[in-house]
């Protein structure tokens, strides 16, 4: 029986066909093209702009050295009270 299983799968099997295809290399440039980008709305839809301002740093956080928790409530408050948060 082992032999005649041999032989019906002998019979069965095809020879492939190898075929070696050559690809032709062509050097395309792609085309640079520059894009002016979009100002995105901030996450949450909040915005803050600080164009045209002529504050110092010195101005808005004083002098002395301080924490950095403390450098965000003096710039969230400088944003408030000069109206630059935008919804």
């Amino acid at each position: 029986m082992a032999k005649k299983r041999a032989t019906k799968r002998k019979a069965t099997k095809t020879k492939r066909k190898t075929t070696k295809t050559k690809r032709k290399t062509t050097k395309t440039k792609r085309k640079t093209t520059k894009t002016k980008r979009k100002t995105k709305k901030a996450f949450g839809g909040y915005s803050i702009s600080f164009k045209n301002r002529d504050e110092t740093l010195e101005q808005v956080f004083g002098k002395a050295g301080i924490a950095p928790s403390e450098m965000t409530k003096k710039l969230w408050k400088f944003i408030k009270n000069k109206r630059l948060g935008h919804k």
